[in-house]
């Protein structure tokens, strides 16, 4: 069942070392993937990690690029990606407004780690050419702004 907002005491700012400690923390469940959530309710939490190029984190807003299209050797893109899976959760949070919590792989003294950045909304979609050429969803996500913060 998805849990949608903040989760027991973790706030923004807060570092974990590792995908399996947020994992096993609930704050995001798949240990691999960046969107965690459903179709049917839409996303609960994803990661930015650096591993798509036309993601852009923003002091204001950012973008997350949905997934697919992607050659699992290389990494680079090589082909459009559909409105289908996950680029699915992202599209349905889009209509439900629903907080989706935002983590970023940052670097820590032992390599890597992942920030909470907090919580964001998805508040448009698009379909456009990205940097290699290929159509790829593109979402943009604001900062939630809670009371008393």
């Amino acid at each position: 069942m998805p849990i949608f907002g903040h989760i027991s005491y973790y706030r923004p700012g807060d570092v974990l070392d590792s995908r399996l400690a947020l994992s096993r923390a609930g704050l995001h469940r798949p240990t691999r993937t960046g969107v965690s959530g459903s179709a049917d309710e839409g996303a609960e939490s994803i990661i930015l990690a650096d591993q798509y190029e036309d993601d852009d984190f923003r002091e204001h807003d950012l973008t997350y690029s949905g997934s697919g299209g992607r050659d699992p050797r290389t990494g680079r893109q090589t082909a459009h990606q559909e409105l289908s899976g996950r680029n699915l959760y992202m599209h349905k949070s889009l209509a439900t407004g629903r907080p989706v919590r935002v983590f970023r792989r940052v670097a820590v003294e032992a390599g890597f780690g992942y920030r909470y950045e907090g919580l964001y909304r998805v508040v448009a979609a698009v379909h456009e050419p990205g940097k290699a050429g290929f159509q790829v969803w593109k979402f943009r996500l604001v900062p939630v702004v809670e009371l008393g913060s």
